[in-house]
């Protein structure tokens, strides 16, 4: 199998901590993740939307993202998931179960996140450590102050493991983030099976 496409194929899924929550409801919220693969057509290539949201508000997500995903051009081992916001952001949310939503989406609205794309790097078969890319340059506002985001997540075919905090870019002091350690997501449902080799090379066929 192509490497990235196994890659994307490993990554596509819904993800749930619920037994870290379970066990530990103190300092963990039961908290979604999914990474839904996109029509070919919105980048003429591989990409995905995501969201996070806390399990009782799954209309409302507190993180979302649309991604484009490519290889690295030095290391054949990396792949990149290029992030961009979208200025309707309330229309997509709930696309993560419900990919019909996804068809409001419009690629001219999409504007890029500079810095902040994951930078996954293969560790093993179905194994990827990710960060965001070197800089410091994901700027997050939080709580009336800017912060550069640092994220570190481990995936595979069952689970994501992640912590992300925020941090002051004068004296790189953490400002937010999980004081408890990494979340730990177990892989609920896989959704990849619209990935395959066309989804990789697809050609529109007013391009040929």
């Amino acid at each position: 199998m192509d490497p990235i496409l196994k890659f994307a194929k490993t990554i596509a899924g819904i993800y749930d901590n619920f037994e870290q929550s379970q066990e530990n409801p103190k300092d963990f919220a039961r908290i979604n993740i999914i990474f839904r693969p996109l029509p070919w057509a919105i980048f003429n290539g591989p990409g995905f939307y995501s969201e996070q949201h806390y399990d009782y508000a799954p209309w409302s997500p507190y993180r979302q993202g649309v991604h484009r995903l490519i290889a690295h051009n030095e290391h054949s081992d990396t792949f990149i998931m290029e992030n961009f916001g979208y200025a309707d952001q309330i229309r997509l949310a709930g696309a993560g179960r419900n990919p019909e939503l996804l068809d409001s989406l419009k690629k001219e609205k999409l504007k890029a996140r500079c810095g902040c794309g994951m930078h996954f790097k293969t560790k093993a078969d179905r194994k990827y450590i990710g960060s965001v890319e070197p800089g410091k340059k994901c700027m997050i506002p939080r709580d009336g102050q800017l912060t550069y985001l640092v994220s570190e997540v481990e995936v595979t075919q069952e689970s994501w493991i992640s912590r992300d905090r925020g941090y002051d870019p004068n004296t790189n002091r953490q400002i937010w983030g999980s004081e408890h350690g990494q979340l730990v997501f177990k892989k609920i449902e896989d959704i990849g099976e619209m990935i395959t080799n066309d989804w990789m090379d697809k050609k529109l066929s007013h391009e040929r």
